[in-house]
């Protein structure tokens, strides 16, 4: 049975530990693996490195995890471990990745890849130098709503699609009233790499490039508006950095997308985050699992009058797009289709690359947010 060795780094915070960690990795590794296109079962041997021995090591005996370490260069020298998978600080990634390619391992992020374009780029270029495989998490690609929209767009649904509306976030509670904040502190400092613009501008822009259309231009605003929070030792600090973005893009094709990003804003939608397609033939409304759609014959034709309550439910007008199959854990999956590019060079999209266009819009995003001023999206040479 062939064998990956795979060093899991950065999985005791929330977004590695329950989705890379216990959802995808161990949850394929007790299932006995992945199955190769031979009929093969690729075997997965994790290992689980950090900074503090005991922390790894309790989390490794909670999940009977076999091996850890607090020795990552150790780790990276071991020939057992093929893959390096970073889910740290945005800050240290760049470093980490460029020492785990050097030690000859295939790198699997998640994302921003970096906090600078510079370093992104020069980061996906030494990745494709090496010949070593390489890949960026893209979960919202995976996610069972998208795959819906995903489905629709490929049927002709929506004949020319016109625009997308993006709602996105929920209310971070400021933590000093007896609520504790349920987002760490550093995404409110920018020194640690903090702020929703580099967040998630990454995000819109491989959902907007694989869905919609390849971003063109963006122009956006930021804003900070809550300044003052509690951290977690349950001291008051300044946040010096964006909690919300309001952002317009110019897609490939004439496409329109406004996306609105925002960690105090209260939720009145279908889900933590919305997609709104609208075409000359259809529409459609997706969030993280479900999806609605309203054909053209089936657009009620409500008329303006503001002295008359409105007798359209608009709510009942939308059609629910059916569970045709089965949807995983879209972490999960990916996982998965980056462990068959591995082992038998199945395909794969997501390179380092799509990483550095990621942060290439975050980047632009803070710039246009600076100059207030709208801004192209140049095509990145790697």
């Amino acid at each position: 049975m062939p064998r990956l060795g795979i060093i899991l780094h950065g999985v005791t915070g929330r977004m590695g530990y329950n989705q890379h960690l216990v959802r995808s990795i161990l949850a394929i590794r007790d299932r006995g693996g992945v199955t190769l296109a031979s009929g093969e079962r690729l075997e997965i041997d994790p290992i689980i490195v950090g900074r503090n021995p005991d922390k790894i090591g309790q989390l490794a005996k909670r999940h009977n995890i076999q091996r850890w370490s607090s020795d990552l260069d150790a780790v990276l020298a071991d020939p057992e471990n093929q893959i390096f998978f970073d889910a740290g600080t945005t800050l240290m990634r760049a470093e980490l990745i460029g020492r785990a390619l050097d030690a000859g391992k295939h790198v699997y992020c998640e994302k921003p890849i970096s906090d600078d374009l510079k370093t992104a780029v020069k980061l996906a270029r030494k990745a494709r130098a090496s010949g070593l495989k390489h890949g960026v998490v893209q979960d919202k690609l995976f996610l069972p709503g998208l795959r819906k929209l995903a489905l629709l767009r490929d049927s002709g649904f929506f004949g020319k699609i016109l625009s997308v509306r993006g709602e996105f976030g929920y209310w971070v509670f400021e933590g000093d009233w007896g609520v504790p904040a349920q987002r760490p502190s550093w995404n409110y400092r920018k020194k640690d790499g903090g702020g929703i613009i580099l967040d998630m501008l990454c995000h819109w822009r491989y959902v907007l490039d694989n869905l919609f259309g390849e971003v063109k231009s963006v122009s956006c605003l930021g804003a900070t508006h809550i300044p003052t929070r509690i951290d977690e030792q349950g001291g008051a600090y300044d946040c010096d950095t964006d909690d919300a973005a309001y952002a317009t893009f110019e897609l490939e094709g004439g496409v329109i997308a406004q996306i609105n990003s925002s960690w105090a804003v209260r939720v009145r939608r279908d889900d933590l985050v919305t997609f709104q397609v609208d075409g000359t033939h259809g529409s459609a409304v997706a969030g993280l699992t479900k999806c609605w759609t309203q054909h053209r014959v089936n657009t009620p034709k409500p008329v303006w009058n503001p002295d008359q309550p409105q007798t359209i439910d608009f709510y009942k007008t939308w059609d629910e797009v059916p569970d045709t199959q089965d949807f995983d854990n879209g972490f999960k999956s990916q996982w998965e289709m980056f462990l068959r590019h591995v082992a038998e060079d199945g395909p794969w999209p997501y390179g380092l690359e799509a990483g550095a266009k990621g942060v290439q819009l975050a980047e632009l995003g803070l710039k246009s947010w600076s100059e207030r001023r709208w801004l192209d999206v140049p095509e990145l040479e790697f």
